[in-house]
């Protein structure tokens, strides 16, 4: 195996739009009556829009019918989307670009895999949408992380095989998506969180100058 690809998720690792959830979501929170925190928020970190809501519901004990939750959905939604039309490229993560480049002047192709249907307007927003080769999020997948489904689809987008690509992920349910699907996974963060994962590395800044050359002689 002498080729390899890379697949990022988008929120803690390209950007921190996770923020931004989190005022959206506890504008909702605060609507129905109840306190949504920090922590509170860290429980939705890499899962999908509508367990989202349902783990919210669930700290608030809140029971609402199915039609109220998908107005709920959509003007959280939209709510999010205000903060992220006023993105720029200074809110893109330290060591993320330098490290696009490292693999641009390598020949390494990368895509995107993240769990946002958002995730094409975000990298526009920060000017990275054409440095990808696709894009997969939340609009390509029926199955979320912890499923592998998003990661397969990139695989295939790259041309690859599931175990020559590296995913770098923020989320336990990422780690571990990537695990099942057999490829090489590299946690961004805290490294008991994310003890799963292959490589562990609190930010992009971290990334060793060597690291995919290594790589690339290791798999020759």
């Amino acid at each position: 195996m002498n080729k390899i690809g890379v697949i990022f998720d988008l929120d803690g690792v390209i950007v921190d739009t996770a923020k931004y959830h989190f005022l959206a979501w506890k504008n909702l929170a605060d609507d129905l009556g109840f306190e949504f925190t920090e922590t509170h928020n860290e429980l939705l970190k890499g899962v999908s829009r509508v367990r989202s809501l349902e783990i919210l519901l669930d700290i608030g004990k809140v029971n609402i019918s199915e039609e109220k939750k998908q107005e709920y959905l959509i003007s959280k939604n939209e709510d999010y989307l205000q903060y992220i039309n006023k993105m720029g490229p200074e809110e893109i993560l330290p060591g993320a670009e330098k490290l696009l480049d490292t693999l641009d002047t390598l020949g390494i192709n990368y895509v995107l895999g993240s769990a946002s249907k958002n995730a094409p307007l975000i990298l526009k927003q920060v000017n990275l949408f054409h440095r990808f080769k696709g894009i997969v999020d939340g609009n390509s997948v029926s199955k979320a992380k912890p499923d592998p489904e998003v990661f397969l689809i990139g695989a295939k987008k790259l041309n690859l095989f599931p175990e020559q690509c590296i995913v770098f992920e923020d989320a336990i349910a990422g780690v571990e998506a990537a695990n099942k699907a057999n490829m090489t996974s590299i946690g961004i963060g805290d490294k008991e969180t994310l003890s799963e994962a292959d490589y562990n590395f609190n930010n992009l800044t971290e990334i060793p100058e060597n690291f995919f050359e290594n790589f690339l002689s290791d798999n020759n």
